[in-house]
Order: C-alpha cells, then sequence, then structure tokens
C-alpha cells in the first residue's frame, strides 16, 4: 500500500516574527529545528520509513527534511529538490508584517490577498530588496511576481503528477517537505477539497500528515501522526 507524507517545515523566523515569506530563504527558530526533530523522532517510532524524498528549493523546507531524516538514521535516502513546490509567492507582501499591513490597507484587503483562491496579492516592486532575479537556484525559471493559491495549485499539481505519483503507483514510501500553500495544493487534489473550502485549512508546522492510498492513489486514511 503505497503511504505518503507531507510535512510543513518547522517555524521558521518569519513565521515568528508574523511576516508573509513566500520564496525569500528564512531559516528555522530553534523551535522549528525543535520541532523537525520530534516529527523525526515520532516517524521512526511509529515504524514510519520513506523510499524517497522530496522538498523545494527553500532552505528552511529542505533543513526541516534533513533534521527528519537524521532522527531517522535515513539520511542516505535520495532527495529531489525542485521549485515547484515551493511556497505560494506573494509578491509585494513579502517580508511585510501581517499586523502592520492590515492597519495599513485593512483587515479585509489583507484577508483577500491571503485567503481568497484565486486572487494574487500585489506584484514585487522592481527594486525589492527581495527580488530572486539573481539567486542561482532559479536561473533559467520564469519567477513569478506574485501567486494566489490558484497559481500555486497550477505548478504543484502537474509535479506531482509528473515526479511523485508514478513512485506512489510503483508501491514506494514518500515524503514531501514543503510549505503551507504547496502542501494546500496536494491536500486539495488527494482529499477532493472544493475550491471554497480549501483556502480555509491550516497545516501546523512540524507535524506530519499520513496519507495511506490505495494502488490507484485512492485515499484510504488520513491523519495526523501526532494523533494516533
Amino acid at each position: 500500500m503505497p503511504t505518503l507524507v507531507l510535512l510543513r517545515h518547522g517555524q521558521s523566523q518569519w513565521n515568528l516574527e508574523n511576516r508573509f515569506t513566500g520564496w525569500w530563504d528564512v531559516d528555522l527558530t530553534e523551535r522549528g529545528i525543535d520541532e523537525a526533530k520530534a516529527a523525526g523522532a515520532l516517524l521512526s517510532a511509529t515504524g514510519h520509513d520513506f523510499d524517497l524524498c522530496f522538498t523545494s528549493l527553500q532552505s528552511r523546507a529542505i533543513r526541516t527534511l534533513n533534521l527528519v531524516l537524521e532522527e531517522m538514521a535515513r539520511l542516505w535516502l535520495p532527495v529531489t529538490k525542485d521549485w515547484r513546490l515551493n511556497e505560494r509567492h506573494y509578491g509585494g507582501l513579502t517580508g511585510l508584517n501581517k499586523a502592520e499591513t492590515i492597519a495599513k490597507v485593512g483587515e479585509a484587503q489583507v484577508k483577500i490577498w491571503r485567503r481568497s483562491f484565486d486572487v494574487p496579492p500585489p506584484p514585487l516592486d522592481s527594486d525589492s530588496p527581495y527580488r530572486l532575479d539573481h539567486d542561482r537556484r532559479y536561473a533559467g525559471i520564469d519567477i513569478p511576481e506574485s501567486e494566489s493559491l490558484k497559481d500555486t495549485i497550477a505548478r504543484v499539481l502537474p509535479y506531482y503528477e509528473a515526479e511523485i505519483a508514478p513512485r506512489l503507483r510503483e508501491g514506494k514510501r514518500v515524503i514531501i517537505s514543503a510549505h503551507g500553500n504547496s502542501l494546500r495544493a496536494l491536500e486539495k487534489h488527494l482529499s477532493n477539497i472544493a475550491d471554497a473550502d480549501i483556502v480555509g485549512l491550516e497545516i501546523p508546522t512540524g507535524q506530519p500528515i499520513v496519507y495511506e492510498l490505495g494502488n490507484d492513489l485512492t485515499v484510504r486514511d488520513r491523519y495526523f501522526l501526532s494523533e494516533r
């Protein structure tokens, strides 16, 4: 039976500071490191093991995965990194404190940017310090100026179908260490969640979500490992 574990990275510094992060590379806090280690210890203690690992090109997700695999004595497992598992690009909101942004433009507008399905935030300014045009990891990639959740899903799901689903159909055990919105895309697909409902789905940091799948990748069970 194929098994897929989804794991949102541990708490990042900008999670702690309540800032919009998106594609900007931010490290884990000490709490985030502890969350990742605890996730690895829990996976190991409950008898989980993996054949393949996938993550984004962002350090917080990569480091979370490494800490998990270290706890499981599985650092040797193959890991594939791809930008299509990156967090949603928050465009011009990148780096802004969420509470301060609400005070500036109003709660209703921020709610639209954060929680609507298909309305992206304003684009990143051409002179923004958070532009990634010269970041080597994104060479040759058409970096978005901002993304809605719908835009994020449009890049995550084709990657899942092309690269991850075939491995699951082979019976491989897979872990994906990624981000709140890229994982929302996968949860929407796997659990058949409506557009209007997916924006309200909260994915906590550092808590493994286990999907037990049939050979046709239909969901047999889905649960937070900490609740079993």
